[in-house]
């Protein structure tokens, strides 16, 4: 846990100052703030640590049949990390300035939210993107997607979503590339820089999510959130490349799928999450689950 916590903690230091006037300075660099954040932990109680792992889910859209309550009382206690469903500048800095002044180690909150295709300026599903076949464009529309978002006060979308699917009876084919995994990775990493550009502290940028991490698109019978069950050859050659493309390219999150992998849930796979993500893929960022994934 402290790991995760530790990332967690470095994202917040890392952001843009959150709902309030953002500049193009650029932050010391990352070896400064690791004493900061050291510091940071060891005066963290337990209960606060497990805090900056709770992501609420408050504001103006409700995904899902669950929303958090008590969310201000446990943001001034500490117990709250980031805010899922929250954005504009008004709604955000309410937030924002409660955790910042209220709580005991005024902790900024990290704000994230579904921006998929766009977020005012609303572009094709990703489905209809891919199929222009046009790299530089679709880079683009995450870019713009980008500034409007941090504009809009986040800091973190829950996008690209990389899942390879082959069987049309998924439903959530649209949120994707396809079904080939060499395009699908080329598209992956198109959307990671436009999201993210070339410096994730810049005032206009988001931290991007790759997901579902991982085959959720590979759902038996295309029925959603249904077991996984597949070869090592399968998984490596035909849906892991666009996850990995995505990594590669500097996503700063993961989030894990809902679907059982060979009968373990990914969101509890060590095989998955360590021993591929950490140790294989060497990736050092956050990890979130799905929309009550854990549950």
């Amino acid at each position: 846990m402290k790991h995760i916590v530790t990332v967690c903690l470095f994202v917040f230091a890392c952001a843009v100052s959150f709902g309030q006037k953002k500049t193009k300075t650029t932050p010391a660099p990352i070896q400064s703030m690791e004493p900061f954040i050291t510091g940071l932990m060891k005066q963290m109680t337990l209960e606060e640590k497990i805090g900056q792992l709770n992501l609420v889910s408050v504001g103006f859209d409700i995904t899902g049949p669950i929303v958090s309550k008590n969310v201000e009382e446990n943001i001034q206690k500490g117990f709250v990390g980031g805010v899922f469903n929250t954005f504009t500048p008004f709604a955000v800095r309410k937030l924002q300035e409660m955790a910042v002044t209220k709580t005991r180690l005024k902790i900024p909150l990290l704000f994230g939210y579904d921006v998929v295709h766009g977020h005012r300026t609303i572009f094709p599903i990703p489905l209809g993107l891919s199929t222009s076949w046009d790299l530089n464009a679709i880079e683009q529309s995450a870019r713009i997607a980008g500034d409007e978002a941090s504009a809009d006060g986040l800091n973190w979308v829950f996008s690209p979503m990389v899942d390879i699917a082959r069987d049309p009876r998924w439903g959530r084919i649209t949120e994707g590339a396809g079904e080939d995994t060499w395009y699908g990775s080329r598209v992956a990493e198109a959307m990671v820089r436009g999201y993210q550009g070339k410096d994730l502290a810049a005032y206009n940028t988001v931290m991007a999510c790759v997901k579902h991490f991982a085959l959720y698109g590979a759902a038996q019978a295309g029925r959603d959130y249904n077991t996984v069950d597949m070869s090592d050859r399968s998984m490596r050659e035909d849906y892991l490349p666009p996850y990995k493309a995505a990594i590669d390219a500097g996503s700063a999150s993961v989030m894990s799928s809902f679907n059982e992998i060979n009968g373990v849930p990914a969101a509890a796979n060590h095989w998955l999450l360590t021993d591929v993500l950490r140790k294989e893929w060497s990736f050092t960022g956050l990890v979130v689950s799905d929309y009550t994934g854990v549950s």
